[in-house]
């Protein structure tokens, strides 16, 4: 019988609530800001994670460059957390993105709203002269 979830996805899960957690809690460097924490890969092997996050008011990379910077520093101290919250035998090393996804997404939602929109001024536009 397949399992629902794979390990890795499990720990995934568990590294990004967890993270959310501890850097809204625990890291005090005001350069962090506001992060929400959208993804997290582990490797197969559990010695790695990319963990992939948003900045409020941060919308391209080089805007977020700090708040990544700093989390990066601090993966060490956000990595001992971990281990000492879970009872997995190893933790895997943290490594922080940008995740630029969201911000293209709202671009792609307004691109969309502006076609139907258009759409729909030229669907009336041709009513009216008929």
């Amino acid at each position: 019988m397949a399992r629902e979830y794979s390990r890795t996805q499990r720990v995934a899960d568990f590294l990004k609530q967890e993270l959310a957690s501890l850097i809204q809690m625990e890291v005090r460097d005001p350069r962090v800001g506001m992060v929400s924490i959208t993804d997290v890969e582990v490797s197969r092997d559990l010695s790695h994670a990319k963990v992939f996050l948003t900045v409020l008011g941060k919308e391209t990379e080089q805007e977020a460059e700090e708040s990544v910077g700093v989390l990066n520093n601090a993966a060490g101290f956000l990595r001992t957390q971990l281990s000492k919250m879970s009872n997995a035998r190893t933790t895997p090393r943290l490594r922080f993105y940008f995740d630029s996804s969201v911000g293209r997404g709202q671009y792609l939602s307004n691109l969309i709203d502006k076609a139907v929109s258009a759409d729909k001024k030229f669907a009336n536009d041709n009513s009216a002269d008929e």
